[in-house]
């Protein structure tokens, strides 16, 4: 565990260069309220969260910023809000391909071609495809932002946490840098550090799930194409160079292309550039003109902690939970794993509320978690058909929806992510306004056009009482909390997604922009009690 810090990959951008820090020959052990390990897209975008809140945030990396390979590319419509309340979503955007459409192929034949997001009036779209390594370069820039504005988060390269010993009331971390070791505290641990955790390895914690038996080709090349930006995915592929594929466009000209492989391959061979050559040609025809970007093999598991929440030790992203990459479920659900941690543990830092409000996170991240290893499981089982029979009925779902539009809900290229609703969880409810089934207890909020701009841009960082068509009061001070109240005027699109046929509403919205409760009219104790539910007091 004392070995030194060595590079282990490339790196595209270097953000954090190590620096020796104060605690490394202080006299006295520092102490931080929180510490978040791992400096990925999640441990960054929770550090920015917090320190927007007004928190002192340490992050330690064993790396001095992004590595090469594009590795996660699409990011959700959720995901770009979260990031745009957190000044990095309009960049993300601007850089980013924009897609919503996608079309399913069956060797040479288009099965059907669909749309997710068929409605205008939201300010981001359905998708975006952005190497990640833009991606954490603009959560960092606007880390850099919020520090040049008065935040304090500290971003240390090179820190890499070599051991963890949990307390009562804090962590105690042995940290290992070029300099050598140096030990600190934290009130509060965040595990961000992947799917191959140590910290979670060095409590001893299980990641129990489902390993699939096959692997898959990355080949992400540079070239110029017309092709639309679409997402395109073929079953049993005319030009045979996997049992599936799907291509994609990211920005700078580079596509990226996934083979499916299967099990018993020769992981080396397949990695040589002839090999790579030879599938790529095969698709793209041999008079178009590439390079080879980035070329990586891999396989997945779809498995999760049992718990999310160890005491003073969270876990975030990978760390917590793995899903195959079909259906773009493994960073967007993380980003949703950072924001619902975020606004909890700002609470609990404040004062305003007790520690037992981490359980949901726990609570509500696990089944985000298992909805999203339920839908990537049966994308991978009907992408990798597991006997001749079921290889049949998959087909003949295939040739269905050709023909049928009721079929094609059953074909499954990877369920795209879509965040959860917490449905039946504690800390919801009552939903008695009878509105949008959108809109309701447990759902995110869905966004809306609102005067020059949009309705999410209108809820603060704490939680919001929403007047539609109905008086509430500009301030509630209840539970400890100040509750800032919003009156507006609700007409097209925003009185369709919240009021439904109801005349007026009155919402009641987490810090994490989910509803809380919904009712035709203002009540204040009904909002109290409520409030008094999502804070895990009742």
């Amino acid at each position: 565990m004392n070995a030194p810090i060595r590079d282990r990959y490339p790196l595209a951008y270097t953000l954090y260069p190590y620096r020796k820090s104060a605690d490394q020959d202080g006299a006295a052990i520092a102490r931080h309220p929180v510490v978040i390990a791992g400096g990925g897209a999640i441990g960054l975008a929770t550090a920015l969260d917090l320190g927007l809140r007004g928190h002192p945030v340490v992050v330690l990396d064993d790396h001095e910023g992004v590595g090469t390979g594009s590795r996660a590319i699409c990011f959700s419509k959720r995901t770009l809000e979260i990031c745009h309340r957190l000044g990095a979503g309009q960049a993300m955007l601007d850089k980013g391909v924009v897609w919503q459409k996608g079309r399913v192929f069956h060797d040479r034949d288009e099965i059907f071609e669909f749309d997710l997001l068929p409605e205008d009036g939201h300010r981001y779209p359905a998708f975006i495809n952005l190497s990640q390594i833009h991606f954490e370069k603009f959560l960092h820039e606007a880390i850099e932002r919020a520090n040049a504005e008065g935040a304090q988060i500290e971003v240390r390269g090179k820190n890499r946490v070599d051991a963890v010993t949990a307390h009562d009331d804090h962590v105690t971390l042995e940290v290992m840098t070029p300099d050598g070791p140096y030990t600190i505290e934290a009130d509060w641990l965040i595990a961000c550090d992947g799917a191959r955790s140590p910290i979670r390895d060095m409590m001893g914690l299980g990641f129990e799930g489902r390993v699939f038996e096959d692997n898959f080709l990355i080949a992400d090349v540079k070239m110029t194409a017309d092709f639309p930006t679409e997402r395109w995915f073929w079953f049993e592929p005319w030009f045979k160079s996997g049992a599936s594929a799907l291509l994609h466009k990211q920005p700078d000209d580079i596509w990226r292309i996934d083979f499916q492989l299967g099990w018993d391959i020769d992981r080396d061979k397949e990695l040589k550039e002839e090999s790579i050559r030879a599938r790529v040609d095969a698709m793209l025809g041999p008079d178009v003109g590439y390079e080879l970007d980035w070329c990586s093999i891999y396989t997945f598991q779809c498995r999760r902690m049992e718990k999310f929440t160890h005491g003073r030790v969270l876990f975030a992203g990978d760390s917590a939970h793995q899903v195959s990459p079909f259906g773009a479920r493994g960073a967007n659900s993380g980003i949703q794993d950072a924001e619902n941690l975020a606004w909890r543990l700002d609470l609990v830092l404040r004062g305003r509320a007790a520690d037992t409000i981490m359980d949901g996170y726990d609570h509500e991240r696990v089944m985000a978690a298992d909805e999203n290893i339920l839908n990537s499981t049966r994308s991978t089982d009907f992408l990798t058909p597991k006997s001749a029979i079921s290889h049949t009925f998959r087909n003949a779902v295939l040739d269905l929806a050709s023909r049928f539009p009721f079929a094609r809900p059953m074909v499954n290229s990877g369920r795209l992510s879509v965040p959860c609703i917490y449905d039946d969880l504690p800390g919801f409810g009552p939903d008695v306004l009878g509105g949008p089934a959108r809109s309701r207890a447990g759902a995110p909020c869905p966004d809306a056009p609102l005067g020059d701009g949009f309705l999410l841009d209108d809820l603060g960082r704490g939680f919001t009482l929403l007047g539609l068509n109905t008086a509430v009061p500009a301030q509630i001070d209840c539970e400890g909390l100040t509750v800032e109240g919003r009156e507006i005027a609700a007409k097209g699109i925003l009185a369709e997604r919240y009021l439904g046929d109801a005349p007026t509403a009155v919402y009641l919205i987490r810090p994490d922009h989910h509803v809380v409760a919904r009712w035709p009219a203002y009540d204040a104790q009904a909002v109290a009690a409520a409030l008094r539910m999502a804070l895990g007091e009742s």
